[in-house]
């Protein structure tokens, strides 16, 4: 059997690392155990024209997963163990009643959430989940990392907010800053568009013309002929589109009236993972999450999984399973992740917001990754992206 360098080199790296915490661990260590409750609410698929993008029915729960065999791998050594207790409500299902369900069966120190912003705020205002930590894999608003913050409730998912301001660098370092927006006619293309309008007014970009989506041709058959007389009436460096479903903006590539690149929730995208994430080691997580999910893995799977090892890390370096201590640490300056984006990784202090560059992507290849240079700031370029501290409104009770 012919084994590449690459994956040699990693089975080297794991065995070494194995042999090193089988050698150095502390002797008499007590044996931990912790469970992470992992809460979804599955979404319903709004109707569109195309499936090519329908999300898998386990988005987010296998990266859940795969963090629990990485926890795992580590524990063993230390005599710390992990369990993944999954909860699945579907579109249709009661979330909170589900979620104190589940509770009253057992309390949970520690969960993982992939549901919607008001699902994720009644779960973390719950008298059950007080003294708990929830870790938002799910719901990108923005506002849960603002005025709807919560103290219990920390954001491995990045916000709309971070997405909007790695693209705006790009469109910046570019000079691409004549934007024309198209915006979809559903609340998350509304929240989305808001997002890339703050974003900018922030970087000094000018959005030259807005568009409403409202077409109800079949874009299929006629985007050749609607989209250019859509966008046809100004001038412009870029177009941006808001289309979070993927209803529209798959059409707006190569169609517009002006040669000029699409970017947004179609073309070039912001996103938190992607399969072109290839660099930084990010090839063996590819590969695990590929061998243990059958399938690429996604930026909720990578938002929970980061939300699991966040866990792993802090009982590893802490030993201990008690809530109050690991939750001091995690939120704590000396709590820092690994997490194959070429950096250390912590928690932002005003609003619980995990601190991360974001990959710029197309479908086949990684583009950038913002934070980019020449973007400063005072204490970490990567508090360029989203909800600075001066900015903040979180005041979480």
């Amino acid at each position: 059997m012919i084994v590449s360098k690459s994956i040699a080199g990693g089975i080297r790296l794991v065995v070494a690392m194995c042999c090193w915490m089988a050698l150095y661990a502390p002797p008499g260590l007590a044996q931990v155990t912790t469970e992470i409750l992992y809460l979804v609410h599955q979404r319903p698929r709004p109707p569109t024209l195309s499936n090519l993008n329908t999300p898998p029915a386990d988005d987010g729960l296998q990266g859940a997963r795969l963090g629990i065999e990485d926890n795992a791998t580590t524990g063993r050594f230390l005599k710390q163990s992990y369990a993944l207790r999954e909860v699945i409500v579907p579109p249709e299902g009661d979330f909170l009643a589900q979620a104190k369900q589940a509770l009253a069966e057992k309390s949970a120190a520690f969960i993982v959430a992939n549901a919607p912003a008001d699902d994720l705020l009644a779960l973390a205002d719950l008298p059950e989940t007080k003294d708990a930590l929830i870790f938002n894999a799910g719901a990108p608003d923005t506002r849960l990392r603002q005025i709807d913050c919560r103290a219990n409730l920390l954001h491995t998912l990045p916000s709309r907010a971070m997405l909007a301001d790695a693209l705006m660098q790009f469109l910046v370092k570019k000079r691409w800053t004549k934007i024309m927006l198209i915006e979809g006619p559903r609340a998350d293309d509304k929240a989305f568009g808001q997002a890339l309008r703050k974003s900018a007014e922030k970087f000094r970009a000018s959005i030259t013309a807005e568009k409403s989506w409202s077409l109800k041709a079949d874009m299929r058959r006629n985007a050749a002929a609607e989209v250019p007389s859509l966008t046809q009436d100004a001038e412009y460096d870029v177009v941006l589109v808001s289309d979070e479903a993927g209803d529209f903006g798959q059409y707006i590539l190569y169609n517009t009236w002006l040669p000029r690149p699409v970017a947004g929730s179609q073309g070039l995208m912001p996103v938190g993972w992607h399969r072109a994430v290839e660099q930084w080691g990010a090839v063996q997580l590819q590969n695990r999450f590929r061998e243990v999910a059958k399938r690429d893995m996604r930026a909720r799977d990578y938002a929970a999984w980061a939300a699991v090892r966040s866990v792993g890390e802090a009982v590893t370096r802490q030993s201990t399973a008690d809530v109050q201590k690991l939750a001091a640490y995690i939120k704590g300056p000396e709590f820092k992740l690994a997490l194959f984006k070429g950096r250390a990784l912590d928690y932002r202090a005003w609003n619980g917001q995990l601190r991360q560059p974001i990959p710029l992507v197309h479908s086949g290849a990684l583009v950038a990754l913002a934070p980019l240079e020449g973007f400063l700031h005072q204490t970490s370029d990567l508090d360029t992206l989203g909800i600075d501290g001066p900015e903040t409104k979180c005041r979480p009770n």
